[in-house]
């Protein structure tokens, strides 16, 4: 059982896998013993849910986007991952506030990193953050057109992969190539965190 709690987010673009590898995680941890509380952005709260529909409405300014995502995410932080962190969880997210950093960026040159850093300064940061890194293509042909959310073309992609990249080296965060087959990518994140855990 873990002696402190932790908090840890697997991000990345789109059709990455970073719900399959959030799954697996918080599965394999709670085969070590440890208290594991797994979660999502967008959360499940009424927000969260308006989120996914706007997510397909090419209509909605960036702008929103960002500010709904910030109003859910500071729900999610205070009402549900900071109560579970302070009961002892490793929490795991699948997303947090890097995707809002690069997805709503990248949509917008209006949009700078800082105003969106700003408008989440109320969330705390997770201890640690992997960045699934994919071929944009690889990833778009993981899903079916039913699927799709307005940014999720080929050329928005590439510059969403090109951003998360060097955020992931401004920050220092985990990039894990997520080409490959699925149990040796988890196996990698797998090691990270019990090396983390256990230093």
């Amino acid at each position: 059982m873990a002696e402190k709690s932790y908090f840890f987010v697997i991000d990345g673009i789109d059709g990455c896998g970073s719900t399959t590898h959030s799954r697996l995680l918080a599965g394999y941890l709670e085969s070590k013993r440890y208290k594991v509380h797994l979660t999502q952005e967008p959360s499940k709260s009424e927000i969260g849910k308006l989120l996914r529909r706007f997510l397909k409405d090419e209509r909605i300014h960036p702008s929103t986007d960002a500010l709904l995502f910030a109003a859910d995410r500071s729900l999610h932080y205070f009402n549900e991952i900071k109560k579970k962190l302070e009961e002892g969880y490793i929490v795991i997210s699948d997303r947090y506030i890097e995707s809002s950093i690069v997805y709503q960026s990248c949509q917008s040159e209006e949009i700078s990193v800082e105003w969106i850093k700003l408008i989440n300064k109320f969330v705390a940061k997770p201890d640690l953050t992997f960045i699934l890194d994919i071929d944009p293509q690889v990833s778009l042909a993981r899903k079916t057109n039913m699927e799709l959310e307005k940014f999720e073309n080929l050329d928005f992609l590439n510059k969403v992969r090109e951003l998360y990249n060097k955020r992931a080296e401004q920050e220092e965060y985990c990039v894990i190539d997520t080409d490959g087959v699925i149990e040796i990518v988890q196996e990698k994140i797998q090691k990270y965190v019990i090396d983390y855990l256990t230093k």
